[in-house]
């Protein structure tokens, strides 16, 4: 697992707004750079399995399901730029089966197919329109108090100001009901998604009143008018009466996937948790295998970590073809200065994944710190398969550039530096490699023109 705060190799996205499973966040520019985001094989590949029969039946994403994880511990969810599911890492360790998570993720395609970002743009303008209506009604009532010389006998310039609030407060409140209205769309639009998978809604409704009960005295001292969203015991008397209308209201989740979504949790709460956090997620008594998954990551973090790879073959001995087993132990080996020990472990992973560009680049990383030349092309030959999957990740270029400058290729690593500084946000230098790379490659090569392209970068691309 890694994560990058701030974002670097992931993509950045240009949004016009963030429309959320809680909240609704309207935004004029980008995504923020600083964004936290968690990149990891095994959780996005669950994700996507969840998400792409959603995407399926509401006919949106086409054959690429994009979905994030953020790092945050909030319950939330989100879709950015009508192509994205953004899944906060509390929403993953919070849900306690596939079918809560995956009704989370059926309302936010709910948002997707019904195009709410595009309209929500269009519902902020109208908000502000009103909003500049009422300044101008209490401007012109202002100046007519002042120029009046009478405006404190009269009335008007003590009404103004009033005005020129209230104009702001029916555009705020215009817009929340609309977002309310899109909200309550969004939770229909996941019961038919639901229904036309084959999945219960009950995870659904049981989120909801979980999220009820947790909110219950804040909601005593809300105005329900003056939020985002349909208050959750409002969305549960909605959608409860369609969830058990559905024959697949009492269906359970597979068992395969009910053990990847506790491994998944159990990674995340090795990884993200406090050790007496974990201690208290996974007792000792517990010996499943998602808690002996979460404490191997516990003791590579805060104990011994030659015994966490330890841990990391009993592991493997239970599913020896689990992937994400062999890849934690190259990973513990890697990162506790072990790179040769690694390579075994990574090699076997990338075997049993070969899809996943993250895991080839931890091969690749760990091939290239061995210090063994004899393994360089096969350091560069996984490298450049890693990046045709995850061509924005700055840390696989960065190791491709150390591979190829111990074979004295100054062209390809200089080009290689110019690619891992352009894709982590540092346009400047990566200009200047690009052009230094230029004085060694062939001209006109493919090298070389991509060379030109960064060169040609005023600004980091979004």
């Amino acid at each position: 697992m890694t994560m990058r705060m701030p974002l670097r190799s992931t993509a950045r996205l240009a949004i016009a707004a963030l429309t959320g499973l809680l909240a609704v966040v309207p935004a004029r520019a980008q995504m923020p750079a600083g964004l936290p985001i968690i990149r990891d094989t095994e959780i996005e590949n669950l994700l996507r399995d969840y998400a792409r029969p959603l995407f399926r039946v509401a006919n949106v994403g086409g054959s690429q399901t994009n979905v994030v994880i953020v790092n945050s511990r909030a319950f939330n969810a989100f879709v950015a730029n009508g192509r994205r599911i953004f899944i906060n890492a509390g929403a993953i360790l919070d849900s306690r089966s596939p079918n809560e998570l995956i009704g989370v993720m059926a309302h936010e395609t709910g948002h997707i197919a019904g195009g709410h970002l595009a309209r929500l743009r269009e519902a902020v303008e109208r908000a502000q329109v009103i909003a500049a209506i009422g300044m101008l009604v209490g401007a012109a009532g202002v100046a007519a108090g002042a120029a009046s010389g009478g405006a404190r006998s009269s009335g008007v310039g003590e009404a103004a100001p009033g005005a020129i609030t209230a104009g702001a407060q029916i555009g705020m409140r215009s817009l929340l009901s609309y977002q309310r209205g899109e909200e309550a769309a969004a939770d229909r639009a996941a019961i038919t998604y639901l229904n036309a998978t084959g999945q219960s809604a009950k995870g659904m409704v049981e989120t909801f009143r979980r999220l009820h009960n947790e909110s219950m005295f804040i909601a005593r001292h809300v105005d329900p008018y003056a939020v985002s969203h349909p208050m959750p015991a409002d969305r549960i008397a909605i959608i409860e009466p369609l969830a058990k209308a559905s024959p697949h209201y009492n269906r359970t989740d597979p068992p395969a996937l009910e053990a990847r979504h506790q491994l998944a949790r159990a990674k995340l709460a090795g990884f993200l948790d406090r050790s007496d956090a974990i201690v208290r997620r996974y007792p000792p008594s517990d010996t499943s295998l998602p808690a002996r998954y979460a404490r191997t990551i516990q003791m590579f973090r805060f104990g011994d970590r030659n015994r966490a790879a330890a841990m990391a073959d009993d592991l493997i001995r239970s599913q020896p073809n689990n992937p994400y087993f062999h890849e934690i132990k190259g990973q513990i080996l890697l990162e506790t200065g072990q790179p040769a020990a690694a390579i075994p472990a990574l090699r076997r992973a990338v075997a049993l994944a070969p899809n996943s560009g993250l895991i080839r680049i931890m091969l690749g990383h760990a091939l290239v710190a061995s210090g063994n030349n004899a393994v360089l092309d096969e350091a560069i030959r996984e490298l450049r398969l890693a990046l045709q999957a995850e061509p924005e990740a700055g840390d696989g270029y960065r190791q491709l550039a150390i591979a190829y400058g111990r074979k004295n290729d100054r062209g390809q690593a200089d080009l290689a530096a110019a690619q891992a500084a352009y894709h982590s946000g540092d346009v400047q230098t990566a200009r200047g490699l690009a052009r230094r790379a230029q004085g060694s490659l062939p001209t006109g090569s493919p090298g070389w023109l991509i060379a030109e392209d960064i060169f040609n970068q005023r600004q980091r691309r979004n």
